[in-house]
């Protein structure tokens, strides 16, 4: 469990819950799904000497709950965000063993880029001067956006303009933030591998083997569309909640302020607009990759209708050859030009003249010729 005091002008982190409400700035509590299920019950303690109020026990279930999809709930005194992150597979770890995995990762086949198409749920709750957030085990995206934290609130960066978040609300947006562009850096990555079996597709003289991936791929991103709508609609219910608000009088432009509420609005926004990007850029790649396999298959009939064609060309070019041969060929005595000494060389001479006069019409008529790619 990891605790930072969050102020105007400083970070400090501390591994102990605080007992008494800050007397500036606010306190985000961050620990993981496992370490909150066993030390619920003095996080809950914490939340009301903080001069908040305990979560509702259905509250609570949620947080705990690893497969809840991303959705978005408030009370009265608190608002409760899930919103599910990329994750290298649903690994929960116990306190009193470390090292056991209580949950195997998913396993999933094709490419690499596949196996990153994993989610795990985090979950927030934003009280006026706590932000309580549970993480799945060895969460990077606590780690990096923690160590980020920490820098911004050095005197150097506060010289660079880095500005440090003015509420929990603020914090949990700029957090969401990260976990959005995780989804946006996986985009390029899906692109490339799909472009790349497209090529491999639509190329005339591959034989394309890799179907039990590409069906892979359309089901992870199937699957992808449907948790960034699950999180679009998450986010336009916490958009729904925040115009409610209202501004705190004797609260500061930065926290609990008409400037601080607009620069919700704004962050709120912009989160919702990575998440329509990526949506849009899920849905055109499914697109493509239905549009590349019928064009495959379109490619293949045409190919076998080129061969067809030919074969039908040169069928029909011997099929007078084969009626002179079975002419000549019958047990008749008297045949004309049988047993003439120049008979053999004029069936033959016919026979050429016939199908070089067939091959040259089939020709100008592009039956024996290949179709253009």
């Amino acid at each position: 469990m990891r605790v930072f005091h969050i102020q105007t002008t400083s970070v400090t982190e501390s591994d102990a819950l605080p007992a008494h409400p800050p007397a500036s700035g606010f306190i985000w509590i961050a620990c993981g799904r496992r370490e909150f299920e066993l030390e619920q019950g003095h996080v809950q303690s914490t939340l009301q000497a903080l001069g908040s109020v305990p979560m509702v026990d259905l509250h609570v279930s949620d947080l705990l709950n690893n497969q809840l999809p991303s959705h978005f709930d408030y009370t009265s005194q608190y608002d409760l965000l899930v919103f599910r992150r990329l994750a290298a597979g649903h690994s929960e770890t116990d306190l009193s063993h470390p090292g056991q995995v209580l949950t195997q990762p998913t396993r999933r086949g094709g490419p690499p880029v596949l196996r990153r198409i994993d989610t795990s749920p985090v979950g927030f709750a934003v009280f006026d001067h706590v932000l309580l957030t549970v993480h799945p085990a060895g969460c990077t995206v606590l780690d990096h956006y923690a160590t980020r934290l920490l820098a911004a609130g050095t005197s150097a960066a506060r010289a660079a303009g880095v500005n440090l978040p003015a509420g929990p609300a603020d914090l949990m947006l700029r957090i969401v933030n990260q976990m959005v562009d995780g989804y946006l850096e996986l985009r390029r990555e899906l692109t490339r591998q799909l472009d790349h079996w497209q090529a491999e597709l639509l190329h005339p003289s591959t034989r394309f083997t890799n179907w039990g991936s590409l069906l892979d791929a359309r089901i992870s991103l199937h699957q992808l569309d449907e948790i960034c709508e699950d999180q679009r609609a998450a986010i336009q219910d916490w958009i729904e909640a925040l115009a409610g608000w209202e501004v705190v009088e004797g609260k500061s432009d930065h926290f609990g302020g008409h400037k601080g509420l607009e620069l919700l609005k704004v962050r709120s926004r912009d989160v919702l607009e990575h998440i329509e990007r990526v949506i849009h850029h899920v849905r055109r790649l499914e697109q493509n990759a239905e549009t590349a396999v019928q064009m495959h298959f379109s490619a293949q009939s045409n190919r076998t209708n080129d061969i067809m064609r030919t074969l039908t060309a040169l069928t029909a070019i011997f099929l007078p050859l084969n009626l002179i041969a079975g002419i000549f060929g019958m047990n008749f005595e008297f045949i004309p030009l049988l047993h003439d000494n120049a008979g053999f060389w004029w069936a033959m001479g016919s026979m050429v003249l016939i199908a070089a006069g067939l091959s040259v019409v089939f020709w100008r008529k592009r039956y024996l010729a290949r179709s253009g790619r």
